[in-house]
């Protein structure tokens, strides 16, 4: 890919990047986490890697103004009639769209050719470690979502099972289990290398709000018995 092919494409992402959580330099951060992980698979196609990576978030919008939309399908669409309308090949313009169209979690729509695993693969890990606990609370504040919720008696909720939407139950059913995804040993590798930060950050946060509710129940109560 020449430099003029790439900032073409990366004009028209930076057109369609609207979200604090998903902008431009998490676009980045995933391009430059795929051509890492394209170091260890020399056969991987990086014109075809380049391109989904800055294009892998497109429909962000679409799915924003419509919930019902999936980001990862409207993107893929999106990007393939911009590349054909810019005169790139048919088979290119699939490639990238097959790329885009599986980098979202999806039991029945999983990546199958190295590109989409790669591409998923650095997807996923900008939502392993600090980076992911970080970027889940920017999105959440801005959504207003609580970092946690309360049950009977007023006890916290830990986020397992929970429905209700807040930053311990995101942990605990996307962050969590995300260690176990990945398709490309060097993305697994990456992975784990951070999620002991993440692990560490949601037991901290957890015992910090638990320690200083028992506390604060505990002297409130001896204070109302003396009023």
């Amino acid at each position: 890919m020449n430099k003029k092919s790439y900032h073409q494409i990366e004009r028209y992402m930076h057109c369609c990047m609207k979200d604090s959580a998903h902008d431009r330099e998490h676009v980045y951060r995933v391009l430059n986490t795929v051509l890492l992980i394209a170091q260890s698979e020399p056969e991987a196609d990086r014109d075809v890697l380049i391109c989904a990576a800055l294009l892998h978030d497109v429909g962000r919008e679409d799915q924003f103004q419509d919930p019902k939309v999936c980001h990862a399908k409207a993107g893929g669409e999106k990007a393939y009639r911009f590349l054909l309308e810019q005169g790139y090949e048919e088979s290119f313009a699939r490639q990238v769209r097959d790329c885009i169209t599986t980098h979202r979690f999806r039991e029945n729509n999983q990546p199958q050719t190295l590109e989409a695993k790669i591409l998923f693969d650095a997807d996923k890990l900008d939502a392993a470690g600090a980076m992911g606990i970080a970027r889940t609370l920017l999105y959440q504040g801005h959504m207003g979502t609580p970092l946690y919720t309360t049950g009977p008696e007023g006890l916290i909720l830990y986020g397992t099972g929970e429905q209700t939407k807040s930053f311990f139950q995101e942990y605990k059913y996307k962050l969590e289990p995300l260690y176990d995804r990945f398709y490309t040993k060097t993305g697994r590798a990456l992975a784990l290398e951070r999620r002991e930060t993440a692990v560490r950050f949601y037991e901290g946060l957890l015992q910090e709000v638990q320690q200083s509710q028992d506390a604060g129940k505990a002297e409130l109560a001896v204070v109302l018995t003396e009023l």
